[in-house]
């Protein structure tokens, strides 16, 4: 039935949630319940051993005043017959002695004058304390004539508090003892084992210092108490800390046992409710994920291809289906050879597949004809990426394709295009040295006509002799081939054709030019100097193209050097190799190139010349780029002038084939 039909109540899901909102209260209040139980019984714990801990506190406190109090009697009862009797060393070094072994927190006993001066200490090998330590104690206990406390001191002998106890002689003050306590001992000796057991116990003072301690373990922090200790005094006090129960940690562990067993059952509650608020609308976001990822695919203009490890197409989108003029499920789940491969081109395909499959795939992508579903060729550029899953496995690969059809033909247009702007630039050239090469080649046929006329009245007349006529038809001879290599050269240079590339040698093509711009330097009074450093090897290239580079170089190096003095007007060219290059360096030493000038030099159009056409370096540049070198210029730093410019070009050794055309660029 559709559900359609039988739409829910409007407070279905108000109901649905109230249902899952009680269990979830349910919950809660118990959880809350038990944490309250447990707060109770804790608080209840901690003022049971809180109240257990001040009694003990306070019987620690007793005990440890009356120890005190006993030994203060003793060494009050020994200053008294030490006052009232003879011979106070001998009493005192007697029942000293015996105070010592009886008293084990009494590590020493001074006997002191009345002027603080020790007059015998025990133990005998034992050092007696300074003057200024028992200077305030001493001023105290003789003003007051009972025994007096000092401050307790933390020295390299253990923490020590000492006692003072004037002597009186007849009711006159004739001295007094200076005890001193080890309260490490004295802690030891007067905490029961069983108190340890319960407590740690430390004598700390008002700033925090420790002097003494029953135990290193930590107690709890929130049950312990601070019993101030007055005597001696100075801020000291008993710090008694109850250890942690076992009890304790016990319920903590329920507790917490408790408490995650309801988060527990409160999170799955949670998560049942998520489940059913998501079942209601995973429908709705999937019709829009599906909506949405399909105007992408449609939207693409570029072919998007997947193939698996063994090259089975298993995914194309519309975009390489209106490519190739064949439906999905003509391409899914098909193996090599695919339908749309060109049958002419078929062993070819099958390589750059394989290499494809292999992963040596070009990462510059590669072109290819394909064929579409109706016969029609097209030109494609393909670009594979290995395709990897959402595990991180390689399970195969993904390519773009993209229909360069009408791309390469408008390249071919512009290529063909740039070749007639080439051939008209020659024939610009030609045109401006038309009158400088008509005078040259005037003087082979003025030659010609004179050696001619010479032949024919030597015959004429009697008196001839056949060497004399054989010279001058060789020099007749020589020069008709000046003349046929000049008309040769002009030929050569505006002949429409292909660009051809074949080995040549570089020094005859530079040999040409200078033969076709000597006659046009000549007139303007430039001398022409080429410096060969040494042999070049064969370069491959086409011959007319670099004559028509250097014959653009030489030209504007004639033009630069307009107003320059004559005899400082000198052309350079010079060749050298440089690794598995050669290199051709045109120098001048004209007026040189201002900034502006040079930013904007291999602009097609620009031009600083008044009758300039401006694509003369333009075209040098895309010519020297065509046989994959370099054409640059820098400033002429050993011309005579102290100006000039210096143009310069490579030409490698080696040109890979399939070489694209100058305009292609």
């Amino acid at each position: 039935m559709d559900p359609r039909l039988n739409p829910p109540p409007p407070h279905a899901p108000a109901r649905i949630s109230w249902m899952l909102a009680l269990p979830k209260l349910g919950v809660v209040l118990l959880v809350l319940a038990v944490i309250s139980l447990l707060w109770l019984l804790h608080r209840n714990d901690l003022e049971e051993q809180k109240a257990s801990l001040i009694g003990d506190v306070l019987w620690l406190e007793q005990n440890l005043r009356f120890h005190l109090s006993g030994n203060e009697g003793q060494l009050q009862q020994l200053a008294l017959d030490i006052g009232s009797q003879e011979g106070r060393g001998n009493i005192f070094r007697l029942r000293g002695l015996h105070l010592l072994k009886t008293l084990p927190e009494l590590a020493r006993l001074n006997l002191m004058d009345e002027q603080g001066q020790a007059i015998d200490t025990l133990p005998v090998l034992s050092a007696t304390p300074s003057k200024p330590e028992y200077l305030e104690m001493f001023e105290q206990a003789k003003a007051l004539g009972r025994p007096s406390y000092g401050r307790p001191s933390l020295g390299p002998e253990g923490p020590r508090q000492t006692l003072l106890v004037p002597i009186f002689r007849h009711n006159r003050f004739t001295g007094f003892l200076l005890a001193e306590l080890d309260l490490d001992i004295l802690l030891r000796n007067q905490v029961p084992w069983w108190f340890a057991e319960k407590y740690r116990v430390r004598m700390i003072d008002d700033g925090g210092n420790e002097y003494a301690t029953k135990s290193k373990v930590a107690g709890t922090p929130s049950l312990n108490y601070l019993l101030p200790l007055d005597p001696p005094g100075y801020g000291m006090g008993l710090e008694v800390t109850a250890y942690r129960s076992a009890d304790i940690t016990a319920q903590r562990i329920l507790a917490v046992a408790i408490v995650g067993l309801a988060l527990g059952v409160f999170w799955s509650l949670w998560a049942i409710r998520k489940l059913i608020r998501s079942r209601l609308t995973v429908e709705a976001a999937l019709r829009q994920e599906h909506a949405f990822r399909q105007s992408m695919e449609d939207s693409l203009t570029a072919g998007m291809r997947a193939r698996d490890l063994q090259g089975k197409i298993i995914y194309v989108n519309p975009a390489f289906c209106r490519m190739t003029g064949f439906s999905a499920e003509e391409l899914i789940g098909h193996l090599p050879p695919m339908p749309y491969w060109d049958p002419e081109e078929i062993e070819e395909t099958m390589a750059l597949n394989r290499a494809v499959l292999s992963g040596n795939a070009p990462r510059d992508g590669f072109e290819i004809n394909f064929r579409r579903k109706d016969g029609s060729p097209f030109r494609a550029l393909i670009y594979e990426s290995p395709l990897i899953d959402g595990n991180g496995e390689h399970t195969g690969w993904m390519g773009s394709v993209l229909d360069v059809t009408e791309k390469r033909r408008a390249e071919e247009l512009a290529r063909q295009q740039q070749e007639k702007l080439q051939f008209t630039s020659r024939l610009v050239t030609m045109g401006e040295m038309a009158s400088t090469l008509a005078h040259e080649l005037n003087q082979p046929l003025a030659a010609i006509a004179s050696y001619a006329t010479g032949c024919a009245n030597r015959l004429e007349s009697d008196h001839w002799q056949a060497e004399e006529i054989r010279a001058a038809l060789d020099k007749l001879s020589k020069q008709a081939q000046r003349a046929g290599e000049i008309i040769r050269r002009v030929q050569d240079f505006v002949r429409k054709s292909e660009p051809k590339l074949q080995p040549c040698c570089l020094e005859d093509v530079i040999g040409d030019s200078l033969a076709l711009v000597e006659a046009d330097a000549r007139q303007h009074g430039i001398n022409i100097e080429y410096q060969r450093s040494e042999p070049l090897p064969p370069v491959l290239a086409d011959r007319v193209m670099i004559e028509q580079v250097l014959l653009n170089l030489f030209r504007n190096a004639m033009d630069a050097m307009a107003a320059t003095e004559a005899p400082l007007r000198r052309i350079t060219v010079r060749t050298w190799q440089q690794g598995s290059e050669a290199v051709v360096a045109v120098a001048d030493q004209g007026c040189g190139l201002p900034p502006e000038t040079a930013q904007r030099l291999f602009e097609a159009f620009y031009t600083t010349k008044p009758d300039g056409m401006g694509i003369g370096l333009s075209i040098c540049r895309s010519i020297i780029e065509f046989h994959r070198g370099r054409l640059w210029y820098e400033p002429n730093t050993q011309s005579l002038s102290g100006q000039g410019t210096v143009f310069a070009f490579t030409l490698p050794e080696e040109i890979h084939a399939h070489t694209p055309s100058p305009s292609g660029r």
